[in-house]
């Protein structure tokens, strides 16, 4: 997942930091005519809200989500539904935390630890997934990779060396803009901390500060420029000042490193067939900070009845848990593998929040997609986190070569809403297309798990797809003879037809949901699932 990220300092410098993913009438929970003369929501979110708003309805609550706990209560209810195996193609999944250790997928052809094959499917011990990455973690971008090469005569050489010089130069002018910044911030707490005889003064007491000493009216400023960006103390600034700059330096001395020599698992990753020791069976973060897959499996399945934490949205849904995205760009071949391997053992949802702009081998990856197509595996994909239109913008992986014909019908990719319904409630971070983008769901600050059972709200397309895969994984336990392009199509066409014009991009276009998507729609799993019912029944 790459996030976008702005702290107080990028907004005071002006700059972005990017880390890092045919309606069927009358069964609408919103009747068209008043999607969008909905009251806005006025006030705040609750704590209960921002922590569930990817839960609630946009007309009972006035946020746009996708009407989770309505269809709970109105539609599943007491219904059983059928287990259903949703693979997380990510960084690493903690498989041991509270809210998802019971929903975890097992292998049960597989005998644990006893360093043989027994379903002769590949892979040793593969008891809940398998770590395409080995015992890896730091990698290049693509691009990189690419100049790292020296293949000069790659079609998208002068490209990727002119994005290099670009970010490189960027991210040097930062390093040193943050240096700065953050020493002086240190420095400012400390004359605080000397004027109030404690670190914990407030923002009360610095906004009285009344003082001709030039030192504490310097370190008042820097106070109150914490306060203007939603921090409390100065502690918490500072915190985050230091979150940066360690990412500021992870990108220069990771991602945009020539010279990194970051893959461990001793295959080539331009030989597809080239498998012998090539990974291994534990899929967990190496890390606590690796949270990641962690996240969005909680967004799918999270144990709904435990009384802990979250939520999930998938009642039904097992984690099959595959560890196929390091810390910058990830290998194609890791990446076709991965979903082969899910296709072959028994998964009916793919989740894929990751992405990069350049894919040497792109192919492998769409063929794995028709792939998992012959085996009835839908496969949802985060839109990308740039802000750009990716009917232009080259973003992989994709079902398509450019704007051309889709290799399959089973490929879904999703862009990211705010929870607040209007004008800015596409995500400012979202990618968008009217053909490469199908439809809308809530990727802003979602809460869910995170390694070592702890929780907190992360953002991006990343956690827009999850939600999506969430919904298919209860359409696909509800009514489990319906294939992957039906869930896909009763996806998009279920949705919310939203009318009101949105801003979406860099440049801060407005444009209407059908020009910005396939569908024009957000997702909404009370209709989705009403759909899905009269499908079946009418067959």
């Amino acid at each position: 997942m790459k996030n976008t990220l702005k702290s107080f300092l990028l907004s005071m410098l002006m700059f972005t930091i990017l880390l890092g993913c045919a309606s069927t009438g009358g069964i609408l929970s919103t009747p068209i005519e008043k999607i969008d003369t909905s009251p806005i929501k006025e006030s705040e979110l609750t704590e209960t809200e921002k922590q569930s708003w990817a839960h609630l309805d946009l007309v009972k609550d006035t946020i746009p989500g996708m009407s989770i706990n309505k269809a709970y209560s109105e539609v599943i209810k007491n219904k059983k539904g059928k287990t259903v195996i949703v693979a997380v193609i990510d960084s690493a999944t903690d498989i041991d935390h509270e809210d998802l250790n019971d929903v975890i997928w097992k292998n049960i052809d597989e005998i644990p630890n006893n360093r043989k094959d027994d379903d002769n499917n590949g892979y040793i011990d593969d008891i809940h997934g398998w770590n395409f990455v080995g015992d890896g973690y730091d990698e290049q971008f693509e691009y990189v990779r690419l100049l790292a090469s020296g293949d000069r005569s790659n079609p998208r050489f002068a490209e990727a060396e002119a994005l290099y010089n670009q970010e490189n130069q960027k991210y040097l002018e930062l390093k040193t803009q943050y240096e700065e910044v953050y020493k002086e911030t240190i420095n400012a707490d400390k004359v605080l901390t000397a004027h109030f005889g404690k670190s914990n003064y407030t923002k009360k007491e610095v906004h009285a500060i009344k003082a001709e000493d030039e030192k504490l009216r310097t370190a008042k400023q820097y106070a109150q420029l914490m306060y203007s960006n939603d921090y409390d103390y100065m502690s918490q600034g500072i915190k985050a000042l230091k979150n940066d700059l360690k990412n500021i330096n992870e990108r220069l001395n990771v991602h945009l490193n020539k010279t990194l020599k970051g893959r461990k698992t001793g295959d080539n990753p331009d030989d597809l067939n080239d498998k012998i020791g090539y990974g291994n069976n534990n899929p967990r973060p190496s890390t606590k900070d690796q949270s990641h897959g962690t996240h969005v499996s909680g967004i799918i399945a999270a144990e709904r009845t435990n009384g802990k934490g979250i939520k999930g949205i998938a009642n039904n849904a097992q984690i099959m848990a595959i560890r196929a995205t390091p810390n910058g760009d990830e290998y194609d071949k890791d990446i076709a593998l991965s979903i082969r391997y899910a296709a072959d053992n028994g998964a009916k949802v793919i989740n894929m929040s990751f992405g990069k702009s350049f894919s040497p081998h792109s192919d492998w990856v769409r063929d794995a997609i028709v792939y998992a197509a012959q085996k009835d595996v839908l496969i949802v994909h985060g839109a990308g986190n740039e802000s750009e239109n990716i009917d232009t913008f080259k973003k992989y992986p994709n079902d398509a070569i450019g704007t051309g014909p889709e290799v399959a019908d089973n490929f879904i990719t999703v862009g990211a809403l705010e929870p607040k319904y209007g004008s800015n409630m596409v995500a400012d971070y979202s990618n968008f297309g009217k053909v490469n983008v199908d439809v809308f769901a809530p990727g802003s600050d979602i809460y869910s798990t995170t390694p070592e059972n702890e929780y907190e709200s992360q953002g991006g397309t990343s956690m827009a797809a999850p939600n999506v895969s969430g919904v298919a994984a209860l359409i696909r336990s509800q009514y489990p003879s319906l294939s992957a392009p039906q869930v896909k199509k009763i996806l998009m066409d279920s949705g919310l037809p939203i009318k009101t014009k949105v801003v979406v991009g860099k440049s801060g276009a407005v444009k209407s949901f059908s020009d910005i998507s396939k569908s024009g729609k957000i997702v909404n799993a009370y209709n989705a699932l009403i759909m899905a019912s009269q499908v079946v029944n009418s067959k």
